[in-house]
């Protein structure tokens, strides 16, 4: 995929470092709550139950019924409400606020598992204060089974957790504090993705965090993006990219890309052609397939050239795990630099009860401060490398 013109309509090649976390960050907020009530329906359901393309916020795939209708009650998906993939996000931002440093699986352990089961919060979709871990999903409950009361040691906990898009989907924060750098975002992530994933999963949440970090780059397109996650990625996942991604730079609407993308990542998804009937080799462990929300956000990223309503308007529609998928690609855009809608960002702030910002304003200054550190440790080390006869330090 050759950049053009086109590909830099994002407009990110000259956004500041906070301009990238803040649009990262609310963007990624925006993309979940606009993929929330539509979840798990397919491209047709969702085009039938619409009268068309959803275009922005919507309210409840049940309507009023949204507290007793089923598979989603008792949950308020819809109305600009954020899911758990933004809950997840501004936890790991609070852990790196605390922290003021790199992260590991023992920061995870430390720090994430605590905030998720002793401090309650607003809930959007339960429209009342409760503890995260009472909204998170199984494989995010699995955090506090196995860390708090298991006992295991966090670089290992993740092993035997559902292999699914649940680290990736919040590790957005773990780009932007490595921003510019992508091998340092995804080794970061890896090491904190194994309190909560393997295989797979874990694999996607390192690359995820690669591909941020690569958008947050001066001059980024969603070229460079795509190359910087394949230099990293591996097995299954690698393979899922780069098909999805070279089917992706044939499209330029994502009308015409909602069919193909699927048929692309297809041969590696273990979920199925039906999302709410898994096949029986569902989220299972292995070095061939990878998750859906990855590659089809890259993917969406590269049918909209960086544009950020493109790509998450292209991630809502095609439905499925759709409020993840939407979560990525608004990240990945946000970081490139292309302006998340003000009126989308206005309504799911208003709608959610939380303030979208305020997680990218501490974010912020806790990267400048771990660049800061870094740039100690790094002079500190080739000072010393530089007594035992190596190059002399660097200016």
């Amino acid at each position: 995929m050759t950049p053009t013109g086109e590909e830099t309509r994002g407009g990110g090649r000259d956004a500041r470092l906070d301009e990238r976390i803040a649009g990262a960050l609310v963007g990624a907020a925006v993309g979940d709550a606009l993929g929330g009530p539509v979840e798990g329906y397919s491209p047709d359901q969702i085009l039938q139950r619409h009268g068309g393309r959803i275009h922005g916020v919507v309210g409840p795939w049940h309507g009023e019924d949204w507290r007793t209708a089923r598979p989603v009650a008792p949950y308020h998906k819809g109305d600009g409400h954020v899911t758990d993939d933004t809950l997840m996000t501004h936890a790991l931002v609070r852990v790196y606020a605390r922290v003021r440093d790199h992260l590991d699986a023992y920061a995870v352990a430390d720090h994430l598992v605590p905030d998720l089961m002793t401090n309650p919060r607003w809930i959007p979709e339960l429209e009342a204060e409760a503890l995260p871990l009472h909204r998170v999903f199984l494989a995010e409950k699995w955090l506090v089974a196995r860390l708090h009361y298991g006992h295991v040691d966090p670089r290992e906990a993740g092993v035997g957790n559902i292999v699914n898009c649940g680290a990736a989907m919040y590790m957005a924060p773990v780009g932007l504090v490595n921003a510019a750098d992508p091998a340092a975002a995804y080794a970061e992530a890896l090491d904190v993705a194994g309190a909560h994933q393997s295989s797979y999963g874990r694999e996607a949440a390192g690359v995820l965090a690669a591909g941020v970090a690569a958008a947050c780059t001066p001059g980024a397109t969603p070229d460079s993006v795509v190359t910087a996650c394949l230099s990293l990625a591996k097995d299954g996942t690698r393979a899922a990219i780069e098909t999805v991604c070279e089917v992706a730079a044939r499209h330029t609407d994502f009308e015409s890309a909602l069919g193909p993308l699927r048929a692309a990542v297809a041969p590696y998804d273990t979920v199925g052609p039906d999302y709410r009937s898994p096949s029986l080799g569902a989220r299972r462990p292995s070095r061939l397939h990878a998750i859906e929300e990855l590659p089809v956000a890259l993917g969406m990223l590269t049918v909209a050239r960086g544009d950020f309503r493109q790509a998450v308007l292209g991630a809502v529609n095609y439905g499925r795990d759709c409020d993840s998928i939407a979560t990525m690609a608004g990240a990945l855009a946000g970081a490139l630099g292309s302006p998340v809608p003000e009126d989308w960002a206005k309504t799911v702030a208003e709608a959610s009860r939380l303030d979208l910002w305020e997680p990218a304003r501490t974010l912020t200054a806790v990267t400048r401060e771990i660049f800061d550190r870094d740039v100690r440790r790094r002079r500190a080390h080739e000072r010393a490398f530089a007594r035992m006869g190596g190059p002399g330090c660097s200016d």
